[in-house]
């Protein structure tokens, strides 16, 4: 299964890839000059098919747990001032997307999105450390009646273009598709102060199933 977000780029990789190795067949006498442009151009391909891969994921609903947003390492625990939103400290939990990661991002958590706003700007490297305030970003905050959080989305040097499909007002489910990055980058997520956190630095986690916090 692919993502939607996925769709238009597949099919012209596609016609491009049937294009090239035709063009080649017809016009290049040399076998082995014909095995290398299907070789070179299928891994291409290939690597585009597992970019939009969108996998299905079974989140045990649990209202009193948030789910990592996307699949990826765990690169930053710590508290921050978090100024955009909440304006106090919170726990700050950032997961690193490498390109070869599934790229949805999932709601953590069940409730009603009180905020969702994109910023554009820069594409600094994911793990810079004024990425998360200068990149190309969204961010969404969910409520519910145990906990509200803010995850922020954030393009990085690959990342082109981020999109995000949390509306203000609308009834979310945990685990659901809440948008997409195109080519790599990072995901933050802000919880309350005192939030057990149930993952480690560098610890490898699965958007919609890894369990990251208790509430």
């Amino acid at each position: 299964m692919f993502h939607k977000e996925g769709y238009k780029i597949i099919a012209t990789a596609i016609v491009i890839f049937l294009g090239i190795n035709i063009a080649a067949y017809v016009s290049i006498q040399a076998q082995e000059w014909i095995i290398a442009i299907f070789s070179i151009s299928f891994v291409f391909l290939i690597l585009i098919l597992q970019f939009f891969r969108n996998p299905k994921r079974t989140t045990q609903i649990d209202d009193h747990t948030v789910v990592a947003p996307v699949d990826g390492k765990v690169v930053v625990i710590e508290e921050v001032f978090e100024k955009e939103y909440f304006k106090e400290k919170r726990l700050q939990v950032s997961i690193f997307m490498s390109p070869i990661n599934v790229h949805v991002t999932r709601h953590p958590i069940n409730g009603k999105v009180a905020f969702s706003k994109y910023h554009p700007g820069k594409y600094l490297v994911a793990w810079h450390p004024k990425a998360s305030e200068e990149n190309e970003r969204t961010t969404v905050v969910v409520k519910n009646k145990h906990i509200d959080i803010l995850y922020r989305q954030i393009a990085g040097a690959l990342a082109k273009r981020i999109v995000n499909y949390a509306t203000e007002g609308e009834q979310v489910s945990q685990g659901s598709d809440s948008g997409f990055i195109k080519f790599g980058s990072r995901v933050d997520v802000y919880l309350p102060l005192g939030t057990p956190i149930n993952v480690s630095l560098d610890q490898k986690v699965r958007g919609g199933e890894s369990v990251i916090a208790k509430i």
